[in-house]
């Protein structure tokens, strides 16, 4: 990803800011969409991922839908063009407003979460005297072996109707006349690497998809999510497998002829496309650490802090040096999570040495925040 003609350009920014390499990000979107055509799949992006303009407009030109978990997301995607019959609006505490806004937009699809929101959507739907599609979002106790705080699809967790509301889910479909049901939707966690858990998931759809075509309601849609991992530790040029990825939901889903799957990507698609970068502002060196203290902190690359996430450090200034020394490499906000890697081996660094912290392309720029006032993170493309 980075060669010494483009270390010498990204050197003269202004530093921190995200650098995006448009061209992997391409290359990772055009693999995606060709391993899904195969199995005439569908692809949404998932917007909370990454909702940077110069990379949303590459996702639209792809011809991906747009997964949205609020009604900004919503907004942003019709805004950019995005078709808006292929949207879905997924989340656990939609607002009025935002469902009002939605239907007034006419999106493809709502994913349902609550009984309770059934009832929402079915009253304001009549006000508008409008009759929504709804897909219900099914929590199905697959355990997805990842990062507890990225698990979503177990008992324990807040998303999702669970098995035993279902019946009750039934009657409230059947009552409320200005919704129209047209499948089901799961997301079990992300960040999942081990393939086998998707298998795991198509047995549970094919059970559900079997249980509410028993009780007459014709399935349309099977809406597995996404959750599809990306490998940290080599970031480079590591575009995920999506042959095998869509190959098992062709094997392992029961699919009827008239069904479509739906899928919602979002790091696979766009995390290794980026990186922050970072320049050096002091090496303070003790007893027991070495500390490189960066321009960058928590408030531009949240997740270290929030979830102990790894991301490979690299030290562009001294690329081709050999490792040499052990630094806990920290941010200048005035807490002790701000920090982005342990006892992380470097070669020798100094003040201005400039740093990439890899992968940041997923929930990097969109968890960035002003706190201790800090400034706007500004972004930077290599086409």
């Amino acid at each position: 990803m980075f060669s010494n003609k483009n270390i010498n350009q990204l050197a003269q920014s202004e530093t921190p800011f995200y650098y995006y390499d448009l061209a992997l990000l391409q290359e990772t979107l055009s693999n995606c969409a060709e391993a899904a055509n195969v199995y005439n799949f569908h692809v949404h992006y998932a917007m909370k991922a990454n909702f940077n303009s110069g990379v949303l407009k590459k996702i639209k030109e792809t011809g991906f839908g747009a997964d949205c978990v609020s009604g900004g997301e919503v907004s942003r995607a019709i805004e950019l063009g995005f078709d808006k019959g292929k949207i879905v609006f997924a989340g656990v505490g939609k607002s009025d407003k935002e469902i009002i806004a939605a239907l007034d937009l006419d999106i493809f699809c709502f994913n349902v979460e609550s009984i309770q929101e059934l009832d929402v959507i079915n009253e304001l739907a009549r006000g508008k005297g409008k009759k929504t599609k709804v897909a219900i979002r099914i929590n199905p106790n697959v355990d997805a072996h990842t990062h507890h705080n990225i698990t979503t699809g177990l008992d324990e967790n807040k998303f999702g109707i669970n098995s035993w509301d279902l019946p009750e889910c039934i009657d409230t479909l059947k009552k409320c006349e200005n919704l129209e049901f047209i499948g089901i939707h799961f997301h079990i966690g992300s960040q999942i690497t081990n393939l086998d858990v998707y298998k795991n998931l198509c047995i549970r759809v094919n059970e559900f998809a079997t249980w509410f075509e028993e009780k007459g309601f014709i399935v349309k849609i099977l809406n597995v999510g996404g959750g599809l991992g990306i490998d940290y530790h080599n970031p480079d040029h590591q575009i995920p497998d999506f042959k095998s990825y869509f190959k098992i939901f062709d094997e392992f889903l029961e699919k009827r002829p008239s069904q479509e799957v739906h899928f919602e990507l979002g790091r696979a698609l766009v995390g290794q496309c980026s990186s922050l970068i970072s320049k050096v502002l002091y090496v303070k060196n003790g007893k027991k650490k070495n500390f490189i203290i960066l321009d960058a902190g928590m408030t531009e690359l949240m997740r270290p802090a929030l979830y102990q996430a790894y991301h490979k450090i690299q030290n562009l200034s001294k690329l081709d040096a050999p490792v040499s020394l052990k630094y806990d490499v920290v941010g200048p906000i005035c807490e002790s999570t701000d920090c982005f890697g342990k006892e992380v081996e470097l070669p020798e660094t100094l003040r201005g040495d400039l740093i990439a912290l890899r992968s940041t392309g997923a929930y990097g720029e969109v968890m960035a925040s002003h706190y201790n006032l800090r400034n706007e993170i500004r972004s930077v493309y290599s086409e």
